[in-house]
C-alpha cells in the first residue's frame, strides 16, 4: 500500500470568511477565486476513506463543492463555532451510509457539541436528527477508523488549548498563538505544514505573518501553506509576493499529495 494520501483545503478563511459581510475593501471586492475563503477546514483522503478536520458553518457548502459522497469520521481542533457549527449536516452521511458518524474530539469539544446540539444527545430519537459516536481523545496518538495514526499537537489560542494534527510527514495547525517547545518537537520532520497566519498585525490569539514565518523557519518543512486568512491580510497575490520561496498561501480547493 502506498504511503501517499491527499489533502484538500475545504476552507482557508477566518471566523468571518472572505468576503466579510457588508465589507467593501479591495479584498472583499476581489473577483479572484483564490480570494473567496470559506471557514477553515481540510479533507484528508486516506486510501479511499474521507476524513474532515472541523465542520464549520460552511460545512454543507464545502462538502457539496468537493463532491464528497462518503465521510468516515470528523475530527475537531477546538470548540469555537467557526469550527463546529456545521455538525448537524452529517445526517446526510448517516442516511447514505447507514451508520453513526464517528467524531474524534477532546472532552471540551464534546461538552460544547452537547450544548449546541442538545437534540442530538437528549436520548429522544426524533426523526432525521444526526446520529454520532463520540471518541474522546487526549494529547496522545490515536488511529482513525480505516485511517491513519494521528498525533495531536497542542497549541494555545490565547488561553484556549487547541489541537493541531500530524499524520506522517504532514501537519495541520490552526488557531495557534503560542506553541511550546515540547509540542514543536512533535512537528519537527514535517515535510508539508499548514499553519494559521491571520494577517500582518499583532493579534491576541492568532499567529500574525511574522510569527507564522518564525514558526516555519524553526520547523523547516519542505513546503508550508498559510491558512485561516483574514481579509485584512490582502489578496492572494499580494500575500504571495511577500513570502519566502517555500511558503505559499493556501486557498479553497487546493489539493496536496503528501506522505
Amino acid at each position: 500500500m502506498s504511503n501517499k494520501f491527499k489533502v484538500t483545503i475545504l476552507g482557508s478563511g477566518t471566523s468571518q470568511g472572505v468576503p466579510v459581510i457588508a465589507c467593501e475593501c479591495h479584498v472583499c471586492s476581489s473577483k479572484g477565486a483564490k480570494d473567496q475563503r470559506l471557514r477553515a477546514s481540510i479533507l484528508i483522503n486516506w486510501h479511499g476513506h474521507n476524513f474532515v478536520i472541523d465542520s464549520g458553518p460552511d460545512f454543507r457548502q464545502q462538502i457539496l463543492r468537493s463532491k464528497i459522497k462518503s465521510l468516515r469520521a470528523l475530527l475537531y481542533t477546538h470548540e469555537h463555532k467557526d469550527h463546529m457549527a456545521g455538525m448537524d449536516d452529517v445526517r446526510a452521511f448517516n442516511h447514505r451510509e447507514q451508520r453513526d458518524m464517528e467524531i474524534f474530539c477532546t472532552d471540551r469539544v464534546a461538552e460544547a457539541l452537547k450544548r449546541e446540539y442538545r437534540y442530538v444527545f437528549s436520548g429522544e430519537r426524533y426523526p432525521g436528527i444526526p446520529t454520532v459516536n463520540i471518541h474522546l481523545i487526549e494529547n496522545k496518538t490515536f488511529r482513525l477508523p480505516d485511517g491513519p495514526i494521528v498525533t495531536p499537537i497542542e497549541v494555545m489560542h490565547y488561553k484556549m488549548p487547541v489541537f493541531g494534527y500530524r499524520i506522517g510527514d504532514f501537519t495541520y495547525i490552526t488557531d495557534a498563538k503560542t506553541i511550546s517547545a515540547e509540542e514543536r518537537n512533535k512537528v519537527r520532520g514535517t515535510k508539508v505544514l499548514i499553519v494559521n497566519a491571520l494577517h500582518r498585525s499583532e493579534h491576541i490569539s492568532h499567529f500574525n505573518l511574522d510569527e507564522a514565518l518564525e514558526f516555519i523557519k524553526d520547523i523547516q518543512p519542505e513546503k508550508a501553506y498559510l491558512t485561516h486568512i483574514s481579509h485584512l491580510f490582502g489578496t492572494h497575490e499580494e500575500i504571495m509576493a511577500s513570502l519566502p520561496p517555500n511558503v505559499f498561501v493556501a486557498y479553497d480547493g487546493l489539493e496536496l499529495e503528501v506522505e
